[in-house]
């Protein structure tokens, strides 16, 4: 729930006449549209508790309009329904060898001035803090003291939830909002998992080429999947990060197990996307790419097959070889989002190639967002010089699966298999391109 989503529906809500041209505010529209949009979640996932996050500070002029359909929602639903759970910061100062509660205190007075009282205080800390802050903090924010929770630096996210059960925090929230519940929770699956991320060796290196890799961030979604690909394998993968934007070194490229490239738009870090391309083809080391990573390895596929100058037309429209273009009945949409292949679509998997055997299925759902395709005009050429078409849309019509045969491991997707990775679940994409880095390691 977003708030562009918010007030686009009620935009759209009153373009229809539904307010019979009343004047429409932030209160009762909006804060209505947002418990609604709650709503709609729990009844259309039958979940006995939904978990609602509001990003950002307290005070923050975004996050008004979300905190006061929240405060609302409580006196609906009734108070014994609904639990408010603060996450603060509890720093600690070196120099005087201390924890501060200050900040704690401000922020919580701070929410309460908006009409939410927390029942929970979690404390995110460098440290663990001690039972006598906890009192403190309970004290002054007039919360209970077993609802003062610590939340330390953790060594991995995944963590988090172990470090959360030991301070009983589903204890207190099951008695809280009266959930009927029998017997202890059990995590013992996911310690399993926990551990297995930590795993020292055997080590997999993957580089990956992209053109935002100064904010890692930009790619948590492919990182983490990753890493859920280590824990099934029990390796450790060690990424290396390499800028699109600078002349990719080979001397880098050959410390590689394996090379992945990420999405993107635009035409800024091709050539650096193309050279990694390149030197894996040449080199046989394991490719993977993702979105424009499937279309940069159909570029340089083609170049290095007899097709000089193949090119996507977003960034060479003159190109002699437009093996990447935007479908025709897209390019008259003017508006740019009105282009985009968007959500979840099937993809129909050809047996005998890598991708049948990571998935073991022939039919699949995968994410995708994009406006660019692989040029049916191309594909008959681009197959008969070996490039393998090995995944497409149930019709047959878009490819989105492309690979080669006398390779170690080469594959490109159109669409985003990093959204459907899970810690427990790990994508089976990323698990046949580690296990072939591994390989390729030994």
């Amino acid at each position: 729930i977003t708030p562009g989503k918010v007030y686009m529906s009620v935009i759209n809500t009153e373009r229809s006449g539904d307010y019979l041209g009343s004047c429409v505010q932030i209160i009762p529209h909006i804060t209505d549209e947002i418990k609604s949009m709650i709503r709609k979640i729990a009844d259309k996932s039958g979940a006995e508790v939904v978990l609602v996050e509001v990003g950002g500070t307290v005070g923050d002029i975004e996050g008004q309009p979300f905190l006061e359909a929240l405060r609302q929602l409580r006196n609906e639903e009734g108070h014994e329904n609904v639990m408010f759970v603060h996450v603060t910061y509890v720093p600690y100062l070196r120099a005087a060898g201390e924890f501060k509660t200050k900040p704690t205190q401000h922020s919580t007075k701070e929410l309460r001035s908006t009409g939410i009282n927390p029942d929970m205080i979690i404390c995110r800390s460098e440290m663990p803090i001690d039972s006598s802050l906890k009192r403190k903090i309970a004290h002054f924010c007039d919360v209970e003291e077993e609802a003062v929770v610590n939340a330390p630096d953790a060594s991995s996210i995944y963590e988090v939830p172990l470090v959360l059960d030991s301070e009983r925090v589903g204890d207190y929230i099951v008695r809280r909002i009266e959930l009927d519940v029998d017997g202890e929770a059990d995590l013992s699956e996911w310690a399993g998992i926990v551990e297995s991320l930590m795993i020292d060796e055997p080590v997999v290196t993957v580089g990956i080429v992209g053109k935002y890799v100064e904010l890692e961030d930009s790619y948590i979604s492919i990182r983490e999947a990753l890493k859920h690909a280590a824990a099934h394998l029990r390796i450790r993968v060690d990424i290396e990060w390499i800028s699109a934007d600078d002349a990719v070194n080979e001397e880098d490229l050959s410390r590689l197990d394996s090379i992945l490239i990420p999405g993107g738009f635009g035409e800024r870090g091709i050539a650096g996307k193309l050279e990694a391309v390149r030197f894996a083809l040449e080199n046989r080391v394991p490719i993977f790419g993702i979105c424009l990573g499937m279309q940069c390895m159909v570029i340089e596929f083609a170049r290095l097959n007899g097709m000089e100058g193949a090119n996507s037309t977003e960034f060479d429209p003159e190109t002699p070889y437009p093996v990447i273009d935007m479908m025709e009945e897209q390019k008259r949409i003017k508006n740019m989002g009105g282009t985009m292949r968007l959500g979840s679509y099937q993809c129909r998997i050809r047996e005998g190639t890598l991708a049948h055997e990571a998935y073991g299925t022939e039919l699949v759902g995968e994410r995708h967002r994009h406006r660019f395709e692989l040029n049916n005009e191309f594909r008959e050429e681009l197959e008969s010089r070996g490039l393998i078409i090995s995944g497409t849309s149930p019709d047959d019509f878009l490819v989105e699966m492309v690979e080669i045969e006398d390779h170690p491991w080469f594959l490109g997707c159109q669409f985003h298999p990093e959204f459907r990775s899970r810690p427990n679940r790990a994508h089976p994409l990323f698990v046949s391109f580690l296990r072939a880095a591994l390989e390729k390691s030994r």
